[in-house]
């Protein structure tokens, strides 16, 4: 959910759909205009639609390939894609055009340009806001909602921050050093020289159970616009790596949860140090009648560290 994506390669789908074609996502797109702005798709499979919503706010949809395995011998279509300002879709000429409403109102203007009645909606780390935002204004046509690694509130994204950041003050002193001294003259998050020395604590560290099992893309020509820090920052505010402000600093869906009447699924990592597990599990009061579901052995991303539990948790949910 933070500003930094890392594309995985994903050696359990590579296992599982050796067999099966699989649509590209550099080439096998196709786009919609939506809200006067053009958003590519990719989908696989066929079947009830599934809605993959990516992180960030700022991530395209390539990291989350993974899950096309759901689409083998199963009635799931997925349906993937890149958000206003991500990956090939069109990008925004004023940054203040970026906003957690945008994104909820062009989950609405793809069903309808697609011409489906319900959809299924997986909302991953900040798309699980996307998705609840959705749930909350649009639930007549939402089958089931999944919130994977979610964020209820806008304090819940507040404890990512603090937690975060005790995590890399304890245990990468000299990285918080350099840190500070910046921030002492200054600088905030969205500067690049804030940027830059937050980028030296790894992935893995704050968002992983096992880091091996996140690998570099390869040498495959780079997917464009992988993660757009402009709308990042727009988003969680300017220095939304210790305080959150604007739209993330805002949100809050505790008071609606308790009234979707669709099935709802929560997944949650046990090892999650941004949607820290002290935070998800109060999902639980907030939204009673869902299915939570915590990952023992993930931390952020159960659908890389856990794949064959958590996708035969959705089919199976899916189900329902």
């Amino acid at each position: 959910m933070k500003k930094v994506l890392v594309v995985f390669a994903f050696t359990f789908l590579q296992l599982v759909v050796v067999a099966q074609s699989f649509p590209d996502s550099w080439n096998d797109g196709k786009y919609y205009t939506v809200n006067g702005a053009r958003l590519y798709t990719v989908t696989v499979g066929t079947g009830d639609p599934l809605f993959i919503i990516p992180g960030g706010p700022g991530g395209c949809h390539l990291s989350y390939r993974s899950f096309d395995s759901l689409s083998v011998n199963s009635n799931i279509q997925l349906i993937y894609f890149d958000g206003f300002g991500r990956g090939k879709s069109d990008t925004a000429k004023d940054v203040r055009e970026y906003t957690l409403e945008r994104d909820i109102e062009d989950i609405e203007g793809l069903r309808k340009a697609m011409h489906l009645d319900k959809i299924n909606i997986l909302g991953h780390s900040y798309g699980s806001l996307v998705a609840q935002g959705y749930a909350v204004k649009y639930g007549q046509h939402l089958g089931h909602l999944i919130i994977a690694n979610g964020f209820h509130s806008f304090v819940m994204w507040q404890e990512n921050d603090d937690n975060s950041n005790r995590e890399i003050k304890t245990n990468y002193p000299e990285v918080w050093d350099t840190l500070m001294k910046v921030r002492e003259q200054g600088a905030v998050s969205s500067d690049e020289i804030h940027q830059d020395i937050y980028g030296q604590v790894p992935y893995g560290f704050l968002y992983a159970y096992n880091p091996s099992r996140f690998t570099g893309s390869g040498s495959r020509k780079p997917y464009p616009n992988t993660f757009n820090t402009k709308l990042y920052y727009q988003m969680v505010g300017k220095d939304g790596d210790f305080i959150v402000a604007n739209d993330i600093g805002n949100f809050d869906f505790r008071k609606q949860l308790k009234a979707l009447t669709m099935p709802v699924l929560i997944i949650a990592g046990r090892f999650d140090r941004v949607a820290v597990p002290w935070m998800q599990v109060k999902y639980k009061a907030y939204c009673p009648q869902a299915q939570f579901v915590m990952f023992e052995r993930s931390g952020h991303n159960p659908q890389v560290e856990e794949p064959e539990k958590e996708f035969k948790l959705v089919k199976d949910f899916l189900k329902r």
